[in-house]
């Protein structure tokens, strides 16, 4: 007998979610201004006067403006000494300055205006030869600009943006903490309402709407509901599904709090689960287990991945990529961005080190049958690794 499946419904789980208390605080001044000097500093060591950032989750991590990319041009030029300056379509203004958390010299442009040449003649007011640009930022803008600044030379800033934001701070390990606890009830929650019968989409439906009622007010970040065979699908088929007795069930989902990510994985059976479901849960798990206690400051992110194909691969799975087996890398870094570097795979050799934030989710697929993921997060402390949220026990007891 699986302990938490089933046996409730949709709205008696919604009417019993309170909003969560134990809100972590918003980033600061302090938390912004911190942010900027290790940028500045990592300019200099890479040896540019500036760092263009573009809008999406960097321009965010800098200044607090939560705006995606468009073919409008938005971007901040932090040169190493002085007062960051952000460029910005004027009739956004009133926006900008409602989400702007940092003081900035503002230059605003009209819809007839060129952006980049304002971000060139920017350039020459502060005597910059040297730009390192955004990798993020869409190669459009990057040619428009380097157009417009012919005698300024460019460089990638993913060591600059990279150095710091995938090192959390005590303020973002808390956000990061927060949303992957409301995640982890709302699955719990989930887990109830499944009956025979019911759709991928109610299921999905019901996630949004647990997400929103315990305090993360964009519900979903993202949602993947998958039933029986298409669990030994990572990212599932198309259609509806439609849960069957005895069906394996895997609910991958997130929320955002303050921008910040949670992407948490359960998987269980609606019934009684196989021997061999059974045995490739334990698998799934030992791999998982594996990979955490392989974390140490200063070993590469590749050993983590190494340790979790051992077991899998010990097992007579694998190996490599090969199914029945891991299909995909063991996990990934995460914070403003779902995925985001450093990332725990063969050749990515960036040395572990505190505040760096994975998903640990070594996914086990027998082709076409089924597959086993299980995710929770953990981030590299001084001595090893501190778990986000607890892995799941057992497949009779996937929520303890």
């Amino acid at each position: 007998m699986i302990h938490g499946i089933g046996g409730s419904s949709a709205e008696r789980e919604l009417s019993e979610i309170r909003p969560w208390t134990d809100c972590a605080p918003a980033p600061d001044e302090q938390e912004y201004a911190a942010r900027m000097e290790r940028a500045r500093q990592l300019t200099r060591d890479c040896g540019a006067d500036a760092v263009l950032v573009g809008a999406g989750e960097s321009l965010r991590y800098f200044t607090g403006i939560p705006w995606g990319e468009t073919e409008r041009l938005v971007a901040m030029l932090l040169p190493v000494t002085g007062t960051p300056i952000l460029f910005a379509p004027n009739f956004e203004r009133g926006t900008l300055e409602a989400d702007l958390a940092i003081e900035a010299d503002l230059r605003l442009w009209e819809e007839d205006e060129n952006p980049a040449a304002m971000i060139a003649a920017a350039l020459g007011d502060i005597g910059a030869d040297t730009l390192a640009i955004d990798p993020a930022m869409s190669f459009l803008f990057v040619d428009r600009i380097a157009r417009a600044a012919p005698s300024c030379s460019v460089c990638a800033a993913g060591p600059v943006i990279d150095g710091c934001r995938m090192f959390k701070s005590s303020v973002e390990l808390a956000l990061l903490q927060q949303a992957k606890s409301m995640t982890l009830e709302v699955h719990r929650r989930a887990a109830k309402i499944l009956r025979p019968g019911i759709r991928a989409s109610e299921v999905a439906r019901f996630l949004d709407a647990a997400h929103r009622a315990i305090g993360a007010p964009g519900g979903n970040s993202f949602v993947i509901v998958q039933f029986g065979r298409a669990t030994a699908y990572p990212h599932g088929l198309p259609g509806d599904g439609e849960l069957a007795e005895d069906d394996l069930v895997l609910i991958d989902t997130g929320c955002r709090v303050h921008g910040y990510h949670s992407d948490i994985t359960r998987t269980y059976a609606f019934g009684t689960p196989t021997d061999e479901q059974r045995t490739i849960w334990e698998l799934e798990r030992e791999a998982q287990y594996a990979a955490f206690e392989a974390v140490e400051p200063g070993k590469p992110c590749e050993a983590v991945d190494a340790a979790a194909r051992a077991v899998i691969e010990k097992a007579g799975l694998g190996p490599d990529y090969q199914l029945p087996g891991l299909p995909h890398r063991t996990g990934h870094g995460i914070g403003l961005a779902i995925h985001e570097p450093a990332y725990l795979v063969r050749g990515d050799t960036t040395p572990l080190a505190p505040g760096m934030c994975f998903s640990n989710e070594p996914m086990i697929v027998v082709p076409d049958r089924f597959g086993v993921r299980l995710e929770d997060h953990f981030h590299v402390t001084e001595t090893g690794a501190q778990w986000f949220t607890e892995p799941s026990p057992s497949i009779d007891r996937p929520f303890g």
